[in-house]
């Protein structure tokens, strides 16, 4: 899994923009998040249930208000399903990639966060990306207080 600006899967390959970062903000920007999973051959062509959700450090989900200004966790939820293409040996590892775009979240500036996938219900710890918010500019006493020559 890797943090970047925007990410497309298209043809089972990633095309990656602005990757392999783990500071963002203050301000809310768009980002993606890359992932590629290595499917063991037996489990080809076979649906799997995953989840995509965004925890603080301490492992708290993630809130924010819908449209009705209720909290909803951030959360993703997918199926994906690889399948056997012709001419590869039995028992090879086969590629599932996916790309999801996250639009602009209003995250605690000077924090850290966890994106972790759960695949069948099951996760593991190199199933997870960690990232940190960058802390709110101070003004009072900043450079941005003084006037211009």
């Amino acid at each position: 899994m890797l943090l970047c600006d925007s990410a497309e899967a298209v043809n089972g390959k990633l095309y990656i923009l602005g990757a392999g970062w783990s500071v963002t903000g203050p301000v809310p920007a768009p980002s993606a998040l890359a992932i590629k999973i290595d499917v063991p051959w037996n489990d080809a062509n076979r649906r799997f249930p995953a989840d995509l959700e965004l925890l603080t450090s301490d492992g708290v989900p993630v809130t924010v208000p819908d449209q009705l200004g209720q909290p909803q966790p951030v959360r993703f939820h997918f199926d994906f399903e690889v399948g056997r293409p012709p001419g590869v040996a039995p028992g090879s590892t086969l590629d599932a990639v996916l790309a999801v775009s996250v639009p602009p979240l209003p995250l605690m500036a000077g924090s850290r966060f966890v994106w972790r996938l759960t695949i069948n219900g099951e996760t593991r710890q190199h199933w997870q990306v960690a990232f940190a918010t960058r802390g709110a500019e101070t003004r009072a006493g900043g450079p941005a207080d003084i006037p211009p020559l």
